[in-house]
């Protein structure tokens, strides 16, 4: 069946009173994002329902990228006609036709906003309920949870019908609830993390520390692959990189072991910090979840935040490692994320680091640093890339930043 138009529901974003539309307006935009290679197609919002017009368009293409969408409730491939009966009649045995199986049950649904129209819903219900038993001899009615259910709209446009209600991803739109920096590492964490502050219509940019030559362009490549996976729910995602190698030596020659990580963690937070404060964003994410590893104690967690009065949002902190790898394996990050390339974090981690670090010896030790040399040094080296849904990683739009826009 060859489809005209994509009819979008929403959710949450029903109940959002006078503030609805801003919450619409910014999920046309991820729509609109998202579909940003697929040119034909155009979204038209409006204040009941969203709708995505194909224009000739691949369905199937526009409908595996409204999928992941946050702040879609539903969505439904539509087929359009003209307002002739007798065609209706056709079509919603055709469709019904075309997904029915032995023993299901269907339902017509009409709603009627050209009142002028000849038939009134309940006659339209019944003509195009008779057109489809006619075709389908075997087929049960059932107006509670049937099967099947035939969704009819007319209005001054034409009729439009459609038999199947896609599930979306719920949640908010993305950009409703702030930006904020999501430290973004190789690991299974962070993208989960990241998917789910996004979830809660919140924009994040990906930061990303790297150490060459201790990391390989490989964990590069890998920590911005990740970003694509991300952008999927959002259309596109800006990716900040952190150079990372002068810090990272110059605490392994002045701090002792112990407290490699939690100082590595303090300079790290610092630097997203600082991106944050210069890029308007509110908070700052990561994927730490309590108790995981040494540096996600509680203990440890207070002295490393020490460092920031900024909100630090821990989506994962009360889920365990099985929970956070079946979210990581519902938005494919996971195969990605244990791809064996070292990122920072690993790569100078201590064989014994301390998981009650006390804050008065971490401060002490990070007096024998140059702590506002290295991080202006990091953030002059920054480099920030766009990278978009649906882009292989070759294709990423790059450019070289100067920090401070």
């Amino acid at each position: 069946m060859k489809y005209d138009e994509i009819m979008v529901r929403y959710g949450e974003l029903s109940t959002k009173g006078k503030n609805k539309k801003y919450f619409i307006n910014k999920l046309a935009r991820n729509v609109r994002d998202v579909l940003h290679d697929l040119p034909q197609a155009s979204v038209q919002a409006n204040h009941d329902r969203m709708r995505i017009y194909l224009n000739g368009e691949d369905d199937q293409a526009v409908i595996e990228r409204l999928r992941p969408i946050f702040g879609i409730q539903t969505f439904s491939p539509v087929v359009k006609i003209e307002k002739d009966i007798r065609l209706a009649e056709q079509t919603a045995a055709d469709l019904v036709e075309s997904v029915y199986k032995s023993g299901m049950s269907f339902k017509i649904n009409t709603r009627r906003s050209d009142h002028t129209f000849e038939q009134d819903t309940n006659e339209v219900n019944r003509l195009l309920g008779e057109s489809v038993t006619e075709r389908l001899p075997g087929i049960d009615v059932k107006m509670k949870e049937p099967d099947i259910t035939v969704r009819v709209e007319i209005r001054d446009t034409g009729i439009f019908l459609s038999v199947e209600t896609i599930e979306g991803a719920g949640g908010l739109p993305v950009g409703t609830g702030g930006r904020a920096m999501l430290m973004l590492s190789g690991g299974i964490d962070s993208p989960v993390a990241g998917y789910l502050a996004m979830k809660r219509g919140m924009e994040i940019e990906a930061v990303h520390f790297h150490s060459p030559p201790y990391t390989s362009p490989q964990a590069l490549q890998k920590a911005k692959d990740l970003t694509s996976k991300l952008a999927a729910y959002t259309g596109r995602i800006q990716f900040v990189e952190v150079p990372f190698t002068e810090i990272q030596e110059e605490i392994k020659r002045t701090v002792p072991e112990g407290y490699w990580m939690t100082v590595t963690r303090r300079m790290m937070l610092r630097i997203t910090d600082r991106i944050r404060a210069d890029r308007s964003g509110l908070a700052i994410v990561n994927g730490e979840s309590l108790g995981q590893v040494a540096s996600q104690t509680l203990e440890s967690m207070v002295a490393i935040n020490e460092v920031t009065n900024t909100p630090v949002l821990r989506p994962l902190v009360s889920l365990d490692k099985t929970e956070i790898i079946e979210i990581a394996r519902h938005i494919d990050t996971f195969d990605l994320s244990i791809e064996p390339f070292e990122d920072c974090c690993t790569i100078f981690a201590p064989p014994k680091p301390k998981t009650r670090p006390k804050i008065v010896s971490v401060q002490s030790f990070e007096q024998a640093m140059d702590l506002a040399g290295l991080i202006e040094r990091a953030i002059s080296g920054i480099r920030i890339s766009e990278i978009k849904v649906g882009e292989g990683s070759l294709q990423k739009q790059e450019e070289e930043f100067s920090y401070f826009l």
